[in-house]
């Protein structure tokens, strides 16, 4: 347990009702009674206090409710006081500076959740989890964090180390007696218990995709010639007027951006100028730039104005890993000829409102390749730091699984076992993982 006592304001900067200050170290308790009128001599834990924080002059600051959680039974696992104060910067300024004159430190960020993690209240993916929860930005987003920070993805981390430990000993039992190879009879047995473990690390890593979509979410461009309707579009989904419409071809000059939810799933939907030749200098860099979003998009909207001939969208080069979605705007008119087959295209009307259902849908079914979408049940996964060291102890695993089969000595298998475990314990916290500690903990905000 750290010697320090840490606080900060744990709730973000500006206006508002309330704010919240944070206080967690050995000297919690003996701060807040210095600061804080009236505080029984022996305080029950768990229960909010009404009165007023004071100054070095004994002056009131500001009229607050005080919580107090004794050290284990706190989030940090140590001593910890909250404080709930008028929200505004003045007031929580000063009452940051009081706790600071009594003898706390600024706390780093992340450092209550980091703590919290040292004192074994939580494993690393819970930690993780926390900031996943914060920066949601979807419901399926808040569910997948939610289950990971009840420990779902730890459990699973659990049940897999102690299946790869027990595989470790039978192994390592032969190595006491070298006169004695591995038995066919052990040997199959062990391998089987070898390939469900590698079965069940392929499965976590499967949903490493659908873990950095509901993260980050993905990158979609909608593209297309002028006047097919991109920015009505993006209007229509987003719910308000974000972009400019005119039926004058090359309103749109630059990209525009904005992320919205869809089935759960977010999108961040960028809007481009009509691609098309121009000898309008301004219009040529806006085409640029459309072009380069298309080539860095993962999902490509490209939408077409019904009406028009195929022509008018052959110049739109589009990379071969992105994932497309054809769509036929103005269905509400007679189409063109060059459009009689729409099999591989979602016709819609922008300006009824026609064909948007089956749009999300053919959008959904586009990501995730499944028509409902990512499943709900089941939200684990997995994100790019776990995927790095499950995809180390899958390889060391398969190693594992070719060196008995190859009869090596069961020091070489035990070996490739042992190196699959210390990457599997990396991803929960259980093993030596001082230097992953800061890369993790410095994406947090302040007070958490």
């Amino acid at each position: 347990m750290s010697e320090n006592t840490i606080t900060a304001i744990a709730t973000p900067p500006g206006m508002g009702a309330v704010a919240i200050i944070r206080i967690s170290g050995k000297s919690s308790l003996n701060i807040a009674r210095q600061l804080f009128s009236p505080l029984p001599e022996s305080p029950q834990a768990r229960y909010q206090y009404f009165g007023k924080c004071l100054d070095r002059d004994g002056a009131s600051i500001d009229e607050v409710l005080l919580s107090w959680f004794e050290g284990p039974k706190s989030f940090t696992g140590e001593d910890v006081v909250e404080i709930a104060c008028h929200g505004g910067t003045v007031v929580t300024q000063c009452l940051l500076e009081r706790i600071l004159e009594l003898g706390a430190i600024p706390a780093e960020p992340g450092e209550f959740t980091q703590r919290a993690f040292l004192n074994g209240k939580i494993d690393l993916t819970q930690a993780e989890a926390i900031m996943d929860l914060i920066s949601a930005q979807t419901e399926l987003a808040v569910k997948a964090a939610g289950s990971q920070l009840a420990g779902k993805l730890g459990a699973e981390m659990e049940e897999l180390r102690q299946e790869m430990i027990g595989i470790s000993a039978h192994v390592e039992a032969y190595i006491d007696f070298p006169d004695e190879d591995i038995d066919p009879e052990s040997q199959a047995a062990i391998s089987r218990r070898i390939e469900s473990v590698c079965e069940r690390i392929r499965r976590l890593l499967a949903t490493a995709d659908r873990g950095r979509i509901l993260r980050e979410g993905i990158r979609t461009v909608l593209c297309g010639a002028p006047n097919a309707g991109k920015s009505s579009l993006l209007n229509y989904l987003v719910g308000f007027d974000r972009a400019i419409v005119s039926s004058r071809p090359g309103t749109t000059r630059d990209t525009i951006e904005e992320t919205i939810s869809l089935d759960g799933i977010p999108l961040r939907m960028i809007d481009t100028a009509g691609i098309r030749e121009s000898d309008d200098e301004i219009e040529q860099q806006g085409i640029e730039r459309s072009r380069s979003q298309v080539e860095q998009a993962e999902l490509v909207l490209l939408l077409v104005d019904s009406t028009r001939p195929r022509a008018d969208i052959e110049n739109i080069a589009i990379a071969e890993d992105s994932k497309v979605v054809r769509i036929l705007n103005k269905s509400d008119l007679a189409p063109h000829s060059d459009w009689a087959d729409r099999s591989s295209s979602v016709p819609v009307s922008c300006l009824t409102g026609e064909g948007m259902d089956e749009l999300r849908k053919a959008i959904v079914r586009t990501v995730t390749g499944a028509e409902a979408g990512f499943e709900r049940g089941d939200l684990v996964a997995i994100n790019t730091r776990h995927q790095h060291f499950l995809k180390k102890a899958l390889v060391n695993m398969n190693d594992s699984l070719v060196r008995l089969q190859e009869n090596d000595s069961p020091e070489f298998v035990s070996f490739e076992i042992r190196e699959a475990l210390e990457s599997v314990g990396a991803v929960v916290g259980k093993t030596d993982v001082e230097e992953i500690l800061g890369s993790i903990f410095s994406t947090f905000c302040i007070g958490k």
